[in-house]
């Protein structure tokens, strides 16, 4: 790909996100600004913020990469996403905003007076906000990768540095602007190249479904494999082969690969001729973790349909980033407002990532083998338009792509780093908060750099499992059932989440690899939702004696709107 562009672009993009975090350090004074804006966001700068941080490196990169490699069933990723604000809307916005809370700890001991049930939420927000920021630097490394040939982590730690500086400076009136301005960018960033790209396809007579057949090259094309993978060979393939298959050394050589199973070292270049069929790739482990959930899914594909989408329709309510900018809201009417836009915009947006996904398919079918499929949005201008139009368009996507890995690495670590401003370290001032930026960042950074990687969308799938099976119970049942108390919240996030978190880990670790223990611990939340909601009604049941005093009044609280709330004072 030609970085003549597309690093000046790149570089623009990280140019205008300090300018604009800059604006809003003129205007933040208070510690109430740096962690809720002084709850002065209108509902539509808060929609487009609340839309820049939530389309992240799984939306701008991973959804089309899904829909590369596994087809038109993925296109539920974009579908839970904006779903999940449909589910917050309803059950939890408003009342939230009311609660007064400052982020979700906050809110727990608001509702439970417990100092232990903040604690176990503070830690889970930590994890959620870590294993979501963890795809998102790993994003970033493979655009700059994609574009430069530089390493993988120098993407990473160039978020890393810019976000640390951004919500550091100025806290939520910094992201706020910032995060509203790189919204519009990455519409604007997948919408005008979609455009051109969708001309060049209609022109070029290429079939008009890419699904109808397996996907094949369109001419002549070398791939080199990145790492080690067995080729599954349905009928006999001539490829050309400079590496090792089989265990055997080849330079330039043509070969004639049987049906079956076929073993690729690392570092081989493959040259496949015009019109060949992909074959099908089992990557298994890299460097320690999972690279794919797509084994699975061809195993129990109706449960792990279902498994995402009650990660994504549940799991949206719970994450920390979106959570933390209802706060900011003036009142619960703009709270659900605010849903209302954010709704709209999202689904805007998530109607561009298919269109990448098949046109993928048809023009970029090699990633499906080098394990690059997150790149095809990146790839598509040079190859499907090329010249001077398609290194213009190639940068302004480049420039998307960073957008949505500083917008949502932002978000979450403002929220990271207010949980641990305001429970880890010794005080709660804005220089506090400023060391807690720097902590929320270097956890994610460090595994970033050491780990292996799974596609983006699939990394931040997990996450969305584990905010649904700890923080969905929370919310809904601490915000509609009078009789929850301390011990049932703090063993419904415990059990829940703590078995989202473990089935999380197990997968991204490759254990195990195959059959139905691998499908329930990729696809963890059909059980450990409906889990940590059972354990919190039946300990909170047993448990009926500790219901905190003046849950009556606490509930009316999240309830009533505040002009009511107001006159009832009066």
């Amino acid at each position: 790909m030609n970085s003549g562009y597309s690093v000046p672009a790149v570089a623009l993009v990280v140019v205008a996100t300090v300018l604009v975090g800059a604006f809003g350090l003129r205007i933040s004074r208070t510690t109430s600004d740096f962690y809720v804006a002084s709850r002065t966001v209108g509902p539509r700068l808060n929609a487009a913020a609340i839309s820049g941080e939530y389309l992240s490196a799984a939306s701008f990169l991973g959804i089309a990469g899904l829909v590369l490699v596994q087809g038109p069933d993925m296109l539920w990723y974009p579908v839970g996403y904006t779903a999940g604000y449909l589910v917050l809307l309803l059950f939890v916005a408003a009342p939230l905003r009311r609660s007064g809370a400052y982020t979700l700890p906050d809110f727990a001991e608001a509702r439970l007076a417990s100092q232990a049930v903040r604690r176990l939420a503070g830690a889970f927000v930590v994890g959620v906000g870590w294993l979501y920021l963890l795809p998102q630097l790993q994003g970033a490394g493979l655009t700059l990768t994609v574009l430069t040939g530089a390493p993988p982590w120098l993407g990473g730690v160039i978020v890393a540095v810019v976000v640390v500086a951004t919500v550091a400076a100025g806290g939520m009136r910094s992201i706020t602007f910032v995060q509203a301005f790189q919204y519009w960018l990455k519409l604007t960033a997948l919408l005008v190249p979609a455009l051109f790209l969708i001309l060049a396809w209609q022109g070029d007579g290429a079939p008009s479904n890419a699904f109808e057949e397996p996907a094949a090259f369109r001419e002549q094309r070398v791939v080199r494999v990145d790492s080690t993978l067995d080729l599954r060979l349905e009928r006999p393939l001539t490829v050309t082969v400079t590496g090792t298959v089989d265990g055997r050394r080849h330079d330039d050589r043509k070969l004639e690969l049987p049906t079956g199973t076929h073993h690729i070292e690392r570092g081989t270049r493959l040259t496949f001729a015009g019109g060949t069929t992909v074959p099908a790739a089992d990557r298994g482990t890299s460097d320690g973790m999972s690279t794919s959930l797509a084994a699975g899914r061809e195993e129990r594909p109706l449960y792990a349909t279902y498994g995402l989408i009650l990660a994504t329709f549940l799991g949206t309510m719970g994450l920390p980033h979106v959570v933390v900018r209802f706060y900011t809201s003036p009142h619960g009417v703009a709270a659900r407002r605010t849903t209302v836009a954010v709704l709209g915009l999202i689904g805007c947006f998530y109607l561009l990532p298919p269109v990448y996904g098949a046109l993928g398919r048809l023009y970029a079918p090699e990633l499906t083998l080098t394990g690059d499929a997150d790149a095809a949005v990146l790839l598509l201008p040079e190859r499907m338009i090329g010249g001077l139009g398609g290194d213009l368009l190639g940068a302004l996507v480049a420039g998307g792509a960073f957008a949505a890995f500083l917008s949502t690495a932002s978000g979450l670590t403002m929220a990271v780093a207010g949980v641990l401003t305001q429970d880890v370290l010794p005080s709660r001032g804005v220089r506090h908060f400023r060391l807690g930026t720097l902590l929320a960042m270097c956890a994610p950074l460090a595994a970033s750099v050491l780990v292996g990687s799974l596609p983006v969308a699939d990394a931040v799938g997990l996450a969305f499992a584990v905010s649904a099976s700890s923080f969905c119970p929370l919310l809904v049942l601490g915000i509609w059932w009078r009789r929850l108390t301390p011990p049932g919240a703090a063993a419904g996030m415990l059990v829940g989440g703590g078995s989202a978190f473990v089935a999380v880990a197990a997968t991204m670790a490759g254990l195990p690899a195959t059959g139905t223990p691998h499908s329930l611990l990729a696809w963890p939340a059909l059980w450990s939702v409906p889990l940590g909601f059972l354990t919190m009604v039946l300990v909170s049941l047993a448990t009926a004696a500790r219901v905190p005093a003046g849950t009556a009044a606490i509930l009316a609280r999240f309830h009533l709107p505040e002009e009511l709330r107001a006159e009832v004072k009066a």
